[in-house]
């Protein structure tokens, strides 16, 4: 109610007003969302983000499969936007999946790199097949 009353003092009237074109696009793409939702534009439970999602994902490839730069870009933001609505429903806030998928990444990077090392190779010089192999030695080491 306060919230509504001061959009109203600022001439704000619609549902998405007052979200800050400043904010970073994760946090930014959460409150847009949220807001949404408070008016009841949005998914009853996970499987239909899931099922957009998915939709997303095709609508990517097909973008991918053209050629086209600004529809692969525009695919992929909305690609990107989905998982927001994902994390949402879930309970997750995106940039701290995010962060610690980076994170995750480093870790197992490095792991690569090291197990190059000792074998007196480099990332540079080593093919994907042996990063990949590396790559799920990683994975199976971090269980």
């Amino acid at each position: 109610l306060i919230k509504q009353r001061e959009r109203a003092d600022k001439a704000q009237h619609g549902v998405l007003d007052d979200v800050p074109l400043a904010l970073p696009a994760l946090s930014r793409a959460a409150k847009l969302q949220k807001r949404a939702a408070q008016v009841n534009f949005d998914w009853d439970d996970t499987g239909g983000v899931l099922a957009a999602l998915r939709e997303e994902l095709g609508e990517l490839e097909e973008a991918v499969a053209s050629g086209c730069d600004v529809g692969i870009e525009d695919e992929l933001g909305d690609l990107l936007f989905s998982c927001v609505n994902l994390a949402r429903h879930l309970k997750v806030e995106p940039e701290t999946a995010l962060r610690r998928a980076s994170h995750k990444f480093e870790r197992r990077f490095r792991y690569i790199e090291t197990e190059l090392k000792r074998s007196c190779s480099s990332p540079r010089d080593a093919d994907i097949d042996t990063m990949n192999a590396l790559w799920q030695q990683a994975k199976l080491e971090e269980r």
